[in-house]
């Protein structure tokens, strides 16, 4: 998907080491998610407007809680 250089964690990652949450990575057309405590394990791809509406609903939902 990306080289080493383009992963990033969320903010939300966790105190300590930092590797309790995923890693994303933006493609031009293409959104790569990886757990950032087994990066190498694989990664999943998903279409960047299927990831934009994926998010955008979480952050409709959370505001509803």
């Amino acid at each position: 998907m990306a080289d080493r250089d383009h992963w990033r964690k969320s903010s939300y990652s966790g105190g300590g080491d930092g590797n309790a949450c995923v890693e994303i990575a933006e493609g031009p057309t293409r959104i790569g998610i990886r757990d950032s405590k087994a990066p190498t394990n694989g990664t999943l791809a998903f279409p960047a407007e299927a990831f934009g509406a994926f998010v955008r609903a979480i952050k409709e939902t959370a505001g509803r809680l």
